[in-house]
């Protein structure tokens, strides 16, 4: 029977960088997004049963939380759909899924892109980009 040895190895060996960072935080930002995509599935599913609003509305409601998806249904009011509360989700899930894409997009196009400072200015023009397009959303968000 052979004996098998312990994997100990320090930080450095096991390659803790940047890089791994990354990769722990594609992970955590798409289980952030399924928890952001489940409190709205549940507060729509609650807020439609009271009002009686169509799967469509719905759902519509549940993946993007926005005062305008119920605006044009058959709610007496919509004061309780444009609190702070679910300007919050739609702010995490704005965060969450933007940052998580452009990761992404940085990763794809850095194995097209020979050169480090090709590389370099991909990366900051993409978390460019994303910074004011998150602007621009959290602006609608929190004034819409």
């Amino acid at each position: 029977m052979s004996h098998l040895k312990s994997r100990k190895l320090s930080l450095a060996k096991r390659g803790l960088s940047f890089e791994m960072f990354m990769w722990a935080f594609t992970r955590v930002t798409a289980l952030a997004m399924y928890g952001f995509i489940l409190l709205g599935v549940i507060g729509a599913l609650i807020m439609g049963a009271q009002h009686h609003l169509t799967f469509v509305e719905v759902l519509r409601w549940a993946l993007i939380t926005n005062p305008g998806h119920v605006e044009s249904t058959n709610l007496p009011e919509i004061a309780p759909w444009v609190s702070s509360f679910w300007r919050l989700i739609a702010s995490g899930m704005l965060l969450t899924a933007g940052s998580h894409g452009v990761h992404g997009v940085i990763v794809i196009l850095d194995d097209y892109l020979p050169k480090d400072n090709q590389r370099n200015w991909n990366r900051y023009l993409n978390m460019g980009i994303f910074a004011l397009v998150a602007l621009a959303g959290l602006y609608i968000i929190w004034t819409a």
